[in-house]
């Protein structure tokens, strides 16, 4: 019993130190590339009459003007035009990962606390936009890998729809206001 006891905590104890030795690293910033044409996303919701998230992948196509989220077998699902566009954002969230889960429920003293320290961060596109079939305003939200290739495509997005930039943001300005910081 104290053999898996001791093999127990030192798997836990390695895991953690592994998990958090990815997650204090650093990485370096690397340009953001405003040519991006398709990336992998789930789509997680906000759409009018799509309720259900999934995973595909979102398009960029210049040729007809518009964003389209395509399902995994590459069948269009929606699209919304640039020009419907309002705000491009990120938007990250901190949630506990699945090895913290797993190593909290561990039958060990500590461990819950151990646990719940193992976090991950999860990166968003959030798209308000004008529905160009309704008359309402919708926000749409999109789960990305990594921020690198979330960064991207706001970029590109915020260059296609011509739209102000601020901050990490891009919005449409209203009309008659020139002002964009």
């Amino acid at each position: 019993m104290k053999v898996f006891r001791t093999l127990l905590i030192t798997s836990i104890l390695s895991t953690a130190s592994v998990v958090f030795g990815q997650t204090a690293q650093t990485t370096p910033t690397s340009s953001v590339d405003s040519t991006i044409k398709t990336v992998k996303a789930k789509y997680e919701g906000g759409m009018f009459g799509f309720s259900k998230s999934e995973k595909g992948n979102l398009k960029l196509d210049d040729e007809s003007a518009r964003l389209v989220f395509l399902s995994k077998d590459n069948k269009e699902k929606f699209s919304i035009p640039y020009g419907a566009l309002l705000v491009v954002y990120p938007q990250s969230k901190s949630v506990t990962s699945t090895t913290g889960r797993v190593v909290g429920v561990a039958p060990l003293p500590g461990a819950r606390m151990l646990g719940s320290l193992i976090k991950e961060n999860r990166r968003y596109l959030v798209l308000n936009f004008d529905d160009p079939d309704v008359a309402a305003r919708g926000t749409v939200s999109f789960k990305l890998d990594n921020k690198e290739i979330l960064n991207s495509v706001i970029e590109a997005l915020g260059k296609k729809a011509s739209l102000a930039k601020r901050g990490d943001a891009f919005f449409r300005p209203r009309r008659g206001d020139n002002s964009s910081n």
